[in-house]
Order: C-alpha cells, then structure tokens, then sequence
C-alpha cells in the first residue's frame, strides 16, 4: 500500500506530533508499506495550547502539498492534526484519496474550535475515519467539534520498547550510588517542573544524596534554576536538549521518573518510554495521563501542583526498591501493548477500512 503521512508541523523541528509520524512511517515500511511523510519547511511559531507550535501558514503551502500528493498518488493519506492550517486542512480536504485523520490534541479549552465549528466541521466531514490518540483527545474534539465521540477510534502512540528496554545509562550521566529522579520535557509552565523542583527540595531533607536530571529547554530553565537553593543547586542536573539516540540511556540513569504536567496532555508519550525503560513513574493525575498508567500499578497518580503529594509519592519509591521493582514489571508489560509494531498494526487496520 502506498501511504502519505502528512504533519502540519515543521519536521525540522522536534516535537511529538512529528516524532509519532516519523516512528509510525518506519513501522509501516516494515510492513512492506511504501511510506512518504509530509510537512511545511518553513513555519511559524504560534503559541498553542500552553506551548509553542511550529506551523506552516503560508498559504502556498497547500498548494504545494497537493500537487506532491498527486504526483505520489497515494492508496491512502493519514492526516495528523487535520484542523491545523495550512498544510493539516489541505491534505484533510484533498480527496485524492481516501483520507484518515488522527487527532492528537486535548485541552481544557475549547474556545478557538467552537468559534470555528462550522468550517471545521466541513473539514472532517471529508474525511473517511476519524482516529484519537486517547479517549481524552477523542472527548475533547468531539464535544468542540459538535459530533459524536463514537466516530473516533482510539489508537494510541507507540513506543520502539526494544530500544528503551536494552540501553545502559549514559556514562558520565549515570551516578549509581545516588538515588536519581528524572524528567523530560520542554521547559514551559505547563509541564510542571517548578513543582518538581519544590517537592525535590522537601525530598532531600530525609534523602540527601538525592539528584535531579532535567532533559529539555525551554523559558522556565531561569525561573527553575533559581527556585532551588543555592545548596541543592549542584545536585540538579540540568542536561538541555538531548539527542533522540542518547534518551533510552538517560532513562535507564535513574530510578524514578517524574512527570508533574499542570495540564494540555492528551497521552503520556514520555511516561510509556520510562515504562520501557523499566522505571516507575509518578506523575500527575490528569486525563490523558489516566489511559496510560493506572494508579498504584505502573506508578502513582497525585493532584496537579501539589508538590507535597508529589514529594511523598516519590519518597515512597525511593524508600522501597522492592516496591520500584514491582512497579517497574508490570510498566514493562504495559509498554509492550504500545509498541509500535502493535500500533502500527492498528493504523493500518483503519486504512484497510477506507481503501
């Protein structure tokens, strides 16, 4: 089958919307799928959603992709994001072939899609299936969008559980005789990490060999930098931005991951790839966090900027290696399910469909 994978985001820019495509592009072609993926190359940064979204608004734009998309003259297109223009709405509206869309967004706001509604629903009413990466992201379109949540069907992302799964931490990163917590993310308000940086602070009292690896860049590495004491600073970790290959290793440098999110996720990407990598997550107790551990199972679920939730549900895990061992099996399970071989498989089921 030949299948164009088309992003509205800039594929020269990391992100998750762009990573899912890139990963599920492979997993085809071991399918004997032919695959060409599809993006703006040049973008705008637009705030969105509490973060920043690199999008093609240049008209031209979609022009462009469609005369690409006839000329590869596809047996299907799988849109992610259809609603995002310029490049997101062309290939939703460009019958040239059967067209699937996933939808990968959730928020606690819906004010821009409902002032839309009317253009947007004659958008998805060109498409032929309707895919949600979770059961948040499928309740938050369907009640923006005004249609039924049963046109959506829920195929998660994936994650290449291998890789994780065999790396050996990072040398000089890794400090083995020192409890580690870990968290990766852009640095921006809403993953949370100056709540993690305050639960840290009350977690050194009873663990003072305790460290921090923070993976990521973003506005809020000041202002984070500058809540810690200036006693603790040494023992966070800031590492920036981290090549995709050197991740799986940094995963398995730590003990405990950690993602303290305030809210804007619609699945815990980051939160699987820990559970690859065999460690225990704590995180935060929001929806699209929800489909991905169970509390008490995979890891522990506590309130949103409550630091002394946080702190404590980390403590626990810290003090209890018997107990991160369990946890960290049954993540391992879990993770298996949203390999992208399965993932793949599932996608694929939803262009058989269509074709």
């Amino acid at each position: 089958m030949k299948v164009a994978i088309v992003s509205p985001y800039d594929l020269s820019v990391p992100g998750g919307v762009q990573a899912h495509t890139e990963h599920l592009a492979g997993a085809l072609r071991c399918l004997d799928d032919e695959v060409e993926v599809f993006g703006p190359h040049r973008s705008v940064r637009i705030p969105f959603n509490g973060s920043v979204a690199p999008i093609g608004l240049d008209p031209r734009a979609g022009r462009q992709l469609g005369r690409e998309l006839r000329a590869f003259a596809p047996d299907v297109i799988h849109v992610h994001e259809p609603l995002v223009p310029w490049v997101g709405i062309a290939a939703a509206r460009s019958r040239i072939a059967p067209t699937v869309a996933t939808f990968h967004a959730w928020s606690d706001r819906d004010l821009a899609y409902r002032l839309t509604r009317p253009l947007s629903r004659r958008i998805v009413g060109h498409l032929d299936a309707m895919l949600a990466v979770s059961a948040a992201a499928a309740d938050y379109h369907a009640g923006a969008l005004g249609v039924a949540a049963n046109r959506f069907t829920i195929v998660p992302n994936g994650v290449d559980v291998a890789r994780f799964a065999v790396a050996q931490p990072v040398p000089g990163v890794a400090e083995p005789d020192r409890p580690t917590l870990l968290f990766v993310g852009r640095l921006e308000p809403r993953k949370g990490l100056a709540t993690l940086i305050r639960a840290f602070a009350l977690l050194k009292e009873d663990h003072p060999d305790l460290r921090l690896l923070v993976v990521g860049e973003g506005p809020e590495r000041e202002r984070c930098q500058e809540l810690l004491p200036t006693r603790l600073r040494a023992d966070v970790v800031f590492l920036g931005r981290v090549a995709n290959e050197e991740l799986p290793g940094i995963y398995a440098a730590c003990d405990v991951y950690v993602s303290p999110a305030l809210g804007g996720e619609s699945f815990g990407i980051v939160l699987l790839e820990a559970m690859a990598a065999g460690r225990p997550v704590v995180a935060s107790d929001i929806p699209g966090y929800r489909g991905v551990i169970t509390d008490g199972r995979e890891g522990r679920l506590v309130p949103p900027r409550d630091h002394v939730a946080l702190a404590g549900a980390l403590g626990a895990y810290l003090d209890d290696p018997s107990l991160r061992g369990a946890v960290a099996d049954a993540g391992r399970r879990t993770a298996e399910r949203y390999d992208w071989s399965v993932v793949a498989q599932q996608v694929r089921a939803s262009y058989l469909a269509v074709v």
